[in-house]
């Protein structure tokens, strides 16, 4: 795996184990079961660790789906680019979020 590679898997293993360094959100699925289901989730995801070819091809843990609450769950990290903005380097500044779905909201 090169370092790339690498440091894409450990910012996302950060947003999803910590919620931490980008932004979550859910759909109204997921927050229709209340407070108590939505935090089972997330910690279900934060322990997440059924990464697999079929999965996650470019081994960047970016993609999971698992079954809770009597639905199968979706969760997906992109990167969300702000236009017209560069960092001091001249890259495109992005933010990193979380998205948590019931796989018949996608």
């Amino acid at each position: 795996m090169d370092t790339k590679t690498i440091r894409i898997r450990s910012l996302n293993d950060e947003l999803r184990q910590n919620l931490a360094g980008g932004v979550a959100v859910m759909t109204p699925g997921i927050a229709a079961p209340g407070e108590e289901a939505v935090a089972r989730i997330v910690k279900t995801i934060a322990v997440f660790d059924d990464f697999c070819n079929a999965n996650d091809p470019h081994e960047e843990h970016d993609f999971g789906s698992f079954e809770a609450e009597g639905h199968t769950i979706f969760f997906k990290i992109d990167l969300y680019k702000k236009p017209n903005v560069k960092d001091a380097n001249g890259e495109p500044v992005v933010t990193r979020g979380l998205t948590i779905m019931l796989a018949n909201e996608y």
